[in-house]
């Protein structure tokens, strides 16, 4: 009696995962939606329209998530905006797609450095080196961008008050 409830609770996972394992759609297919919104999100980038070029990319990620390459896109656009970390993100996000994508190894090893994160930018050279076998321009990149270092950060310009002691 005790283990009926048990034995139906199982057979409905064992159903309801199942069931979800057989719709599922194999890694390497995106959804044309997806990708014809990816190429519309480059042409309006090429346009030099980056708002709208985020917008159109950012739903092929929402409308197939393993679109690779709408992650590696918005990466760029970050970096190009600026935002390393966001970039860093974005570009590990890709790299949890396909762990092997030294496009994406690259981009997010730059985004490491212009962090400050040179370690791990160091990490991600080695991984490329492996990855390549032979010379590749992605590896002589990195390798270029690590060895200019961090960019050098200003002060502010911003005047200091005084404080009177009393």
């Amino acid at each position: 009696m005790r283990y009926t409830s048990v034995a139906v609770a199982a057979a409905l996972a064992m159903v309801s995962i199942s069931t979800s394992l057989h719709g599922a759609r194999p890694d390497d297919q995106i959804d044309a939606k997806s990708m014809a919104l990816l190429e519309q999100g480059r042409a309006a980038r090429a346009a030099g329209n980056v708002e709208g070029a985020i917008d159109l990319i950012e739903t092929a990620v929402v409308v197939d998530p393993r679109n690779r390459q709408g992650f590696i896109e918005l990466a760029e656009l970050s970096r190009a905006r600026g935002l390393p970390g966001k970039a860093i993100r974005l570009y590990r996000e890709a790299l949890l797609l396909e762990p092997n994508d030294v496009n994406a190894l690259q981009g997010q090893g730059e985004a490491l450095v212009a962090k400050g994160a040179v370690e791990r930018a160091k990490a991600n050279l080695a991984r490329v080196k492996t990855l390549c076998k032979t010379a590749c321009p992605q590896a002589n990149a990195l390798a270029s961008v690590i060895a200019k270092g961090p960019p050098v950060a200003t002060a502010s310009t911003v005047p200091v008050k005084p404080t009177a002691k009393d």
